[in-house]
């Protein structure tokens, strides 16, 4: 019996005008690019659907990732999603045969991500980068946010 793909989950971010990715988006993108190099995971779906500016999230994390040399085989688009549970709930249906997913997000992010996943009945683990490799802007900006979403989450499981 072989064993199930690890799949890294890469969760959008904004994209910006020009198609441009955030630096968020760019962060999560590389280092799931760090994490299929090194043999963590099999594949890298970018997941995320259009924001403000064209193309879609998930579009942006397929650029980068074949910037980076990964082969187009291992590289899977879930390009519907503008949420957080909706990129998972997605991105399990694409994948029916999946063991332990990857999610990759942001130190600030993954706890929710954990718990989403858990709840929808998906195996994840996550991988983030560096916690310095967030701005101090950004940490005061979503530390806060995802403080509450992820109380309002706590209180979805019931």
């Amino acid at each position: 019996m072989t064993k199930p793909p690890r799949i890294a989950l890469v969760l959008g971010a904004a994209v910006w005008p020009g198609g441009r990715p955030s630096p968020t988006l760019s962060r999560r993108a590389r280092h799931a690019v760090e994490l299929y190099k090194a043999g963590a995971v099999d594949a890298i779906m970018g997941c995320g659907g259009l924001g403000q500016h064209p193309p879609t999230e998930a579009e942006v994390i397929g650029q980068i990732c074949r910037a980076a040399g990964i082969p187009e085989s291992a590289i899977l688009a879930e390009d519907r999603s503008t949420t957080t549970r909706e990129n998972l709930i997605n991105a399990k249906a694409l994948l029916p045969d999946i063991g332990t997913v990857v999610i990759v997000t942001d130190p600030y992010h993954a706890p929710r991500a954990r718990l989403i996943a858990r709840q929808i009945g998906l195996r994840a683990e996550t991988s983030c980068p560096p916690w310095s490799e967030v701005g101090p802007r950004q940490r005061l900006r979503h530390i806060p946010r995802e403080a509450l979403a992820l109380i309002a989450t706590l209180l979805r499981q019931r």
